[in-house]
């Protein structure tokens, strides 16, 4: 796999990774558009994902996104929750992927966490590809165990973290162990874990729609 074609799956899976808003539909008609330009081997679980994605209401994807990444730690898609759990250096890791975006000049998005797999995924696809490459490599095993617990509970996302990992050199055997057997946690003087869920209305009713921006 040349460094285009990583490009087009980590833009692809960056945009199937984004929370399913109004912006879905364009989302899903930019990824087949990208595709095109992978052979089919490549192309062809990601294509499956975008199948999937369209024949659900977008209402539905969102219910699905939301109990998928936000609501369980165990399938969560910020990256420093794998490494650095409920613990006082995981505020310091996000602001490693926020310094390595500044130092690529591109300022860390306001509406996503900086260590969120789908801006990663961008940073990597469309601003520096080494230095996004380094940090998706950096976290290999959590896109792996992350992938396998999708694929146990049957989510179509699964295709698309296989996608993202058949990118890159493979995880180290400790690497994979420690990803498996959970994220690190320390019980004393700690904030709550902040889940990223979508924003409510000040009426209490559903969100009004929900996506990452990418850091451009």
């Amino acid at each position: 796999m040349d460094q285009r074609q990583r490009r087009i799956v980590w833009q692809s899976a960056s945009l199937l990774l984004a929370y399913p808003d109004d912006g879905q539909g364009a989302r899903l008609t930019t990824v087949t558009g990208l595709l095109a330009h992978l052979p089919g081997e490549l192309a062809d679980p990601l294509a499956a994902v975008v199948r999937d994605l369209s024949r659900r209401p977008v209402l539905e994807s969102a219910a699905g996104y939301v109990d998928t990444f936000d609501l369980r730690r165990r399938t969560t898609l910020l990256l420093t929750y794998w490494t650095d759990g409920d613990t006082r250096n995981r505020g310091a890791a996000i602001l490693d992927f926020a310094r390595a975006y500044r130092e690529a000049g591109a300022e860390p998005p306001a509406a996503e966490s900086a260590d969120h797999l789908a801006v990663v995924l961008e940073f990597a696809a469309t601003v520096d590809p080494e230095v996004g490459a380094r940090l998706l490599a950096a976290n290999r095993a959590a896109i792996d165990v992350l992938r396998e617990r999708l694929e146990e509970s049957g989510s179509p996302y699964a295709a698309v973290l296989g996608a993202v990992a058949a990118t890159l050199p493979p995880a180290g055997a400790l690497d994979r162990e420690r990803a498996r057997s959970g994220p690190p946690a320390e019980a004393v003087g700690l904030q709550p874990f902040t889940l990223t869920v979508p924003p409510r209305t000040s009426s209490g009713g559903p969100p009004p729609g929900r996506r990452h921006e990418g850091a451009h």
